[in-house]
């Protein structure tokens, strides 16, 4: 199995953490970086091959990862020189990568079954699959719905339940033809489209843990948990 590390973003929201390290070699905890998180996960899950994409900083990830022999794993890289948006990387590996591959950010904490989100993809027969998380959101307003310069519907501080991408995808190299290599692609703009032809992607509804580390907040959580999450996330690596 193959996997694709998108690992070539600034991480500009998780200054200043980030101003000499790329975001996805942040530690957790005391002797992990999130991107060896990861590698570890997809080694024990069984991929055997992963193409790390990066850009800002690259060079230091590449000397961190190396080939992916210290996680039994063959690796390699592809050089990101300017922004091409999250799935603009994959269209120059096109011709590298395998009929069915697993697509994921290389910030993701989480006890996702990567193995089952590709062979579901499969089975599915669609062009792409999202790993999907429940999440809550709380109004601490009152909310007005208005027409006309007219108050017709009041919600005192309700909630709003929603499903949101984990940044986990499976995808079909099919899907990426049509696109030219060397311009941006971004998620949204693949996704679409696919609504837009009427070939919808499929939902992989995940309940378990996950923390997209994106924000000071989200990281500090991260660090906070990892501890009493470390055999759960690390598993059998």
């Amino acid at each position: 199995m193959h996997a694709v590390i998108l690992a070539g973003g600034k991480g500009v929201r998780l200054r200043p953490y980030t101003t000499a390290l790329p975001k996805p070699l942040v530690p957790i905890g005391d002797q992990h970086a999130i991107l060896e998180i990861v590698l570890r996960q997809l080694s024990t899950a069984g991929f055997t091959h992963c193409t790390v994409a990066i850009g800002h900083l690259g060079e230091i990830i590449r000397a961190y990862v190396g080939d992916g022999s210290q996680w039994g794993m063959n690796i390699d890289y592809a050089v990101e020189e300017s922004p091409l948006g999250t799935m603009g990387p994959l269209l120059t590996l096109r011709e590298r990568l395998p009929e069915t591959f697993l697509v994921m950010n290389g910030d993701v904490l989480t006890d996702l079954d990567y193995a089952d989100v590709l062979d579901r993809h499969r089975e599915s027969g669609a062009p792409l699959t999202i790993a999907t998380y429940a999440r809550k959101v709380h109004i601490d307003f009152g909310v007005l719905t208005t027409r006309a310069s007219k108050v017709v519907a009041f919600t005192e501080k309700p909630s709003m339940d929603y499903r949101v991408s984990m940044g986990v995808y499976g995808l079909s190299r099919s899907t990426l033809e049509g696109y030219t290599p060397g311009l941006p692609l971004g998620f949204d703009e693949l996704v679409l489209d696919l609504l837009a032809a009427q070939d919808p992607p499929h939902a992989y509804e995940f309940d378990g843990y996950w923390l997209d580390i994106g924000r000071p907040d989200d990281y500090d959580r991260a660090n906070a948990e990892f501890t009493t999450r470390k055999s759960m996330l690390l598993k059998g690596a």
